[in-house]
């Protein structure tokens, strides 16, 4: 079976668009945003999601949060970028993560986290009336973007939203991502977010 090239995929779609559409982005940090956004913004109508319950420790939320409001109050289009705060639940992530707490990173427990934060996306992409949903998190290197993607399309079929297919580490964005919080002083923290990655 040939591997897809979401890349591709994405390129052949942006082509055919016939206007904005309208994109709810899940957004874990701002570092991750930085490129997604700059790619995406002249297609796309977009409102980030911030919807983290893995950040266990509460500063850290907050931090992760005031870094990326304060980025977009710096950038140029930061104007056009809607921005919805959601619930900071991190009960719901314990929760999920409940006997896999010994998991390796990049395994199960990562697995249940991305299901859990795409659901919700999905769910709210839905109710917001949004004709894509996607996140950042496929610009981590760290990141499997196949296991996103999966989880993504499989949540977007549940809640009736189109997943945008997306890896955004392709093209150099990770690498752009690192140049944009670079030349705004962005905070970059050295972990995912849960006590377990910690």
């Amino acid at each position: 079976m040939n591997k897809r090239n979401y890349q591709k995929e994405l390129d052949n779609l942006l082509d055919s668009m016939d206007g904005k559409k309208k994109l709810l982005l899940h957004c874990c940090c701002g570092p991750c945003s930085t490129y997604v956004t700059e790619y995406l913004h002249d297609f796309f109508d977009i409102t980030l999601f911030f919807y983290n319950p893995n950040i266990t420790e509460e500063q850290e939320y907050i931090k992760r949060k005031e870094e990326l409001l304060r980025y977009y109050a710096e950038v140029g289009y930061g104007k056009e970028i809607k921005f919805i705060d959601a619930d900071y639940e991190p009960e719901r992530f314990l929760q999920a993560a409940k006997g896999l707490e010994n998991e390796p990173e990049r395994g199960k427990r990562c697995l249940k986290c991305f299901e859990l934060r795409l659901g919700v996306t999905a769910a709210a992409a839905k109710k917001g009336g949004f004709d894509y949903f996607c996140t950042t998190l496929s610009i981590s290197p760290y990141k499997n973007a196949d296991d996103i993607m999966m989880i993504g399309e499989a949540e977007g079929k549940k809640a009736g939203v189109p997943y945008l297919v997306s890896d955004f580490k392709k093209k150099g964005g990770y690498k752009r991502s690192i140049e944009l919080s670079n030349e705004y002083d962005m905070y970059r923290q050295n972990y995912c977010g849960c006590i377990f990655s910690k």
